[in-house]
């Protein structure tokens, strides 16, 4: 599958918004029977379009979570440079998010920690100890204002 049309981009529209819409929901949003919905999706998936489905979770576990964003610049761009920064990001599990980034920075995180306290631990513990740091620069988010795909 190299080409999407129509329903294919409005399948990939509506699983964006609701990754839990039935097959049923989804075949009539579309205008197709279910199991032609169900076949353009699965193949949506094998192709790689669709690579899986997720939940956005509000972090139960802490009641008003710090999050930082925070800008990572490399010492080097090489590619051992950045499979070792990126192999040693994926082990800490505060960071829920990273982009290899254009521009003045070479990633961005989402860095999920309890209160700065925590955040000036995993700063000092885990990100200034990662290979091939050089510089970090971080900001504390105010409040959220879209989450996911869906608007909310």
């Amino acid at each position: 599958m190299t080409t999407l049309d129509a329903i294919d981009r409005k399948i990939i529209q509506l699983l964006r918004a609701d990754g839990r819409i039935s097959n049923a929901d989804l075949a009539e949003a579309v205008g197709l029977s279910p199991s032609a919905c169900l076949r353009r999706r699965q193949l949506l998936e094998h192709a790689g379009i669709i690579r899986g489905y997720t939940a956005l979770i509000d972090e139960p576990d802490v009641a008003n979570p710090t999050i930082a964003i925070v800008q990572i610049t490399l010492e080097r761009q090489t590619e051992e440079y950045l499979a070792r920064f990126e192999a040693a990001v994926r082990k800490c599990p505060e960071v829920d998010q990273c982009y290899l980034m254009t521009g003045m920075s070479d990633y961005l995180l989402r860095v999920v920690a309890r209160d700065t306290a925590d955040y000036e631990r995993i700063h000092k513990e885990q990100l200034s100890r990662m290979p091939g740091v050089s510089r970090i620069q971080s900001a504390f988010t105010l409040r959220s204002v879209i989450r996911g795909n869906s608007g909310t």
